[in-house]
């Protein structure tokens, strides 16, 4: 008699994905050991370098401290991010509606984008009614270009054979942007948002440093700089690391959120499946 096969199981219809992301944790636990063995090896005072117990342990202690810190830090860098998006969006519709609009006003995106940032924290500071909207601006500049130049590359790069067969058909100018140029410019708008999401975390804290910004409300940049001074090493590093999984968090909330919205259709999100 021929026995029914059994469905596969869990394991091993994810053993792929599992193993992608069992490996680099992996990579990361070893690499955790080494630095502690190293450290208790040589014997390195902690001002210099702390071990990770150390780090842990000034990361539970001042928790108190540095969670607020994170909050303040990761409310900016969604709201910058969030406002990037709205305004890379609307203002790359409105720049491929024609060649003059483009010549006329893309050069100034290029301007706030290679300036640096730095250089015009102070401008920022002075006009802006409080430290924390300065800050938003700083972050949502460096991470608005990346997503307007993205979707106006999007946007221009639609197969001219489908243009053509909605100018056939009749389709009005905002009937081939909604049903035709925006679904085309997805995957690069996906990149964008990748993009921006990690430019908004470093904006944010590059003009928090720039600000000098202290006190109850301040982020994580302040705790960096406030450790520092005080030569609290475990403290610098437990902040650094928050600030590397908040960047890891942000990573892979937009990575899912551009597998979501490509793996059914994009060639590769399909790809990277199979």
């Amino acid at each position: 008699m021929s026995q029914t096969a059994r469905p596969p199981s869990f394991l091993a219809r994810n053993r792929e994905t599992l193993l992608r992301i069992a490996i680099p944790i992996l990579v990361v636990v070893c690499l955790v050991l080494l630095w502690q063995v190293l450290v208790t090896a040589t014997g390195v005072p902690q001002y210099i370098l702390p071990g990770p117990s150390a780090v842990a342990v000034a990361l539970v202690k001042d928790w108190g401290t540095l969670s607020p810190a994170l909050w303040v830090t990761t409310k900016i860098t969604l709201s910058a991010l969030a406002l990037a998006l709205v305004g890379g969006v609307g203002i790359a519709v409105f720049l491929v509606q024609s060649k003059w609009i483009e010549t006329a006003f893309y050069p100034i995106a290029v301007i706030l984008q290679v300036t640096p940032i730095v250089a015009i924290a102070p401008l920022i500071l002075i006009y802006a009614p409080t430290t924390q909207v300065a800050l938003l601006i700083c972050a949502f500049l460096v991470a608005f270009f990346p997503i307007l130049s993205n979707m106006v590359q999007g946007l221009k790069s639609v197969d001219h054979n489908l243009l053509n067969l909605f100018d056939l058909y009749g389709a009005s100018r905002w009937q081939t942007l909604i049903y035709l140029k925006l679904p085309a410019s997805l995957p690069y708008f996906m990149t964008g948002l990748r993009i921006g999401g990690g430019l908004s975390l470093i904006a944010a804290v590059v003009a928090e440093f720039a600000a000098g910004s202290a006190g109850a409300g301040s982020g994580l940049a302040f705790r960096l700089l406030e450790a520092q001074y005080r030569l609290n090493i475990p403290r610098l590093f437990a902040a650094l690391i928050l600030l590397s999984a908040l960047g890891v968090v942000i990573f892979a909330i937009t990575s899912f959120i551009a597998w979501l919205g490509l793996h059914r259709w994009h060639e590769s999100s399909i790809r990277r499946e199979n």
